[in-house]
C-alpha cells in the first residue's frame, strides 16, 4: 500500500487538472501616473510633516476648537460604530485563522446491560456497566496556501476596517472645525449688524430730531427708519444660524442640544485665524497619509487573496482524521480501560465535477479584484484632486481678504467724512444712508471672506489626510 500511495495522488492530481481544465486569472497593474508636484502649491518638494498634521487645529491657536474636536473623538457615534466594526473584524479574522489549525472533539457513552436466566426453577441475574470515552481529531492540511490566502483576505480586511476609522477621525476633525468656524463666522456677522443698528439709531434720532425743528423733513425720515429696519431684519436669521450651528456641534460631539452652549460662549466673533506658513508636501506623501486611500489598497490586497483563493479550489485537499477510544467495564474504573483503540486516516480528495462553480466563482472574484482596483485609482484621483482644490482655495481666500480690509478701512473713513459733512450741512442724508449700506456690506463681506479663508484651510488639512495618528 506503501507503494501505491505517491502513485494514486499521481492520478488523483492528473485527473483533478484534466476535468476540471485549471482557471488561472492576470493580474492587473495599476498605470496611474502620479504626479511629482502641485500645480498649485509652493515652489520645493518638501515632506508633510505628519506629526503637526495629525493634530492640524492646534495651529489655530483656539482652545474652545480643540475641547471640541476631543470631545467629538470620544463620545461621537460614528466614532464608536467604527470601532465596534473593528471588534468584528477581529473577531472574523480570529475564525478564518482557526481553519488551519486543527479539530479536536471528545465524546463520551454509558451503557448499561441486565440480564435474567430461568433454568431448573432457579432464576440468574446480571448486569454491568460500560463506559467509553473518546476523542476524535482531523486537520485539513493547507496543501496549496488556500487557507493562508482566507487568512490573507482577513487581514487586509481588518486593516480596511482599522483605516476607515481613520477616516471617520479625519472627516469628524473636519467637520467640527468647519461648523466652529461657522458658528463664529455668523458670530462676527452679528456683531457688524449690531454696529450698524447702533449707527443707524442714531442717524434716525438726529433726523427726527431736525424734522422737529423744522430743519428737515419727513421723507429723511423715513428713509433713515428704513435703513435701520433693514439692518434689524437680519439679526433673526443670523441668530437662527447660530442656534442651529451650536446643536450642530452638540451632535458631532454624541451630546445632547445645548450641551456645549457655555463652551461656545455667547456671541464671541473671533474667527479662527490659520497659520500662514504650510506646505502641501508631495503628491506620493498624501496618497501615504490618507487613510481613505490605504484603505482602498486594503481592500485591493483582500480581493487578490480571495482570487487566488478562489483559484486554489481547483486543487486537491489533504485531510487527516483520527480516532482514540478507552472503554471499560466498569464506570469506576476509567482509569484502568480494559479496551483501548486507535485509529488514523488521510483522505486525498480533487474537485472532478462541480458544475461550472469553481470556474466561474474564479471569474466573481477576479471581476472584483478589477473593482477593486479601479476603486483604489478612484481614491487616488479624488485626492489629488482635493489638495489641489484646497490649496486654490487657500491662495484665493487670502487674497479676497487682503482686498477686503482695504475695503473696510476705506468705508470706515468714508461713513464718518459723510456723517459729519451731513452734521454740517454740505451733503443730504441720502449720501449717508448710502456709505453706511456699503459699511455694512464690506464688513460682512470680509467677515464671511475670513470664514472662507479658515474653511479651505481645514479643507487642505482634510485634503492632506490630517486628523489621525499612525
Amino acid at each position: 500500500m506503501d507503494r501505491l500511495t505517491p502513485l494514486l495522488v499521481t492520478v488523483v492530481l492528473s485527473a483533478a487538472f484534466a476535468l476540471t481544465g485549471c482557471v488561472v486569472v492576470e493580474r492587473q497593474a495599476s498605470h496611474l501616473a502620479i504626479p511629482s508636484s502641485w500645480q498649485n502649491g509652493s515652489a520645493g518638494r518638501q515632506a508633510l510633516d505628519v506629526k503637526a498634521l495629525s493634530a492640524w487645529w492646534r495651529g489655530f491657536g483656539d482652545s474652545t476648537l480643540d475641547r471640541l474636536i476631543t470631545l467629538a473623538f470620544e463620545g461621537n457615534t460614528d466614532v464608536r460604530a467604527a470601532m465596534a466594526r473593528i471588534d468584528e473584524s477581529r473577531a472574523q479574522r480570529g475564525v478564518t485563522k482557526s481553519a488551519l489549525l486543527p479539530s479536536v472533539g471528545a465524546s463520551t457513552t454509558s451503557r448499561a446491560d441486565w440480564s435474567r436466566d430461568s433454568q431448573g426453577g432457579s432464576t440468574t441475574e446480571s448486569s454491568s456497566d460500560t463506559l467509553s470515552a473518546g476523542i476524535d481529531a482531523s486537520w485539513e492540511i493547507d496543501l496549496f496556501g488556500k487557507l493562508r490566502q482566507d487568512l490573507r483576505a482577513s487581514d487586509a480586511d481588518l486593516a480596511e476596517i482599522e483605516e476607515n476609522l481613520n477616516s471617520v477621525r479625519v472627516s469628524l476633525a473636519a467637520e467640527v472645525a468647519d461648523a466652529y468656524v461657522t458658528l463664529r463666522t455668523a458670530e462676527s456677522r452679528l456683531a457688524v449688524y449690531r454696529r450698524n443698528v447702533a449707527t443707524s439709531e442714531d442717524t434716525a434720532e438726529m433726523t427726527r430730531w431736525q424734522e422737529q425743528a423744522g430743519e428737515g423733513t419727513a421723507l429723511s425720515t423715513q428713509q433713515a427708519k428704513s435703513t435701520l429696519e433693514q439692518a434689524r431684519s437680519a439679526i433673526p436669521t443670523i441668530q437662527k444660524t447660530i442656534g442651529q450651528t451650536k446643536n450642530r456641534l452638540a451632535l458631532l460631539a454624541g451630546l445632547t442640544p445645548g450641551s456645549l452652549d457655555s463652551l461656545l460662549g455667547s456671541d464671541r466673533s473671533s474667527i479662527p485665524t490659520p497659520s500662514s506658513a504650510w506646505s502641501a508636501g508631495i503628491p506620493a506623501d498624501v496618497l501615504r497619509q490618507r487613510p481613505d486611500i490605504r484603505a482602498a489598497e486594503s481592500a485591493f490586497i483582500a480581493s487578490v487573496a480571495r482570487t487566488k483563493s478562489a483559484e486554489r479550489e481547483q486543487l486537491p485537499s489533504l485531510t487527516l482524521s483520527g480516532t482514540f477510544s478507552v472503554e471499560s467495564l466498569s464506570t469506576g474504573s476509567i482509569f484502568s480501560p480494559e479496551i483501548l483503540a486507535a485509529n488514523a486516516i488521510g483522505q486525498l480528495t480533487a474537485p472532478i465535477f462541480q458544475g461550472g462553480r469553481i470556474r466561474e466563482n474564479i471569474h466573481l472574484q477576479s471581476a472584483r479584484e478589477k473593482q477593486a482596483l479601479i476603486a483604489w485609482e478612484a481614491a487616488v484621483l479624488g485626492a489629488l484632486s482635493e489638495v489641489e482644490d484646497a490649496l486654490i482655495a487657500v491662495r484665493r481666500t487670502a487674497e479676497q481678504v487682503d482686498i477686503l480690509e482695504v475695503a473696510v478701512a476705506s468705508a470706515r473713513e468714508a461713513e464718518e467724512l459723510a456723517r459729519l459733512n451731513y452734521q454740517a450741512g454740505e451733503i443730504d442724508l441720502l449720501e449717508v444712508l448710502v456709505t453706511q449700506r456699503t459699511l455694512l456690506s464690506v464688513e460682512e463681506s470680509r467677515a464671511i471672506a475670513l470664514g472662507d479663508q479658515a474653511a479651505a484651510h481645514i479643507q487642505l488639512y482634510k485634503a492632506l489626510g490630517g486628523g489621525w495618528e499612525n
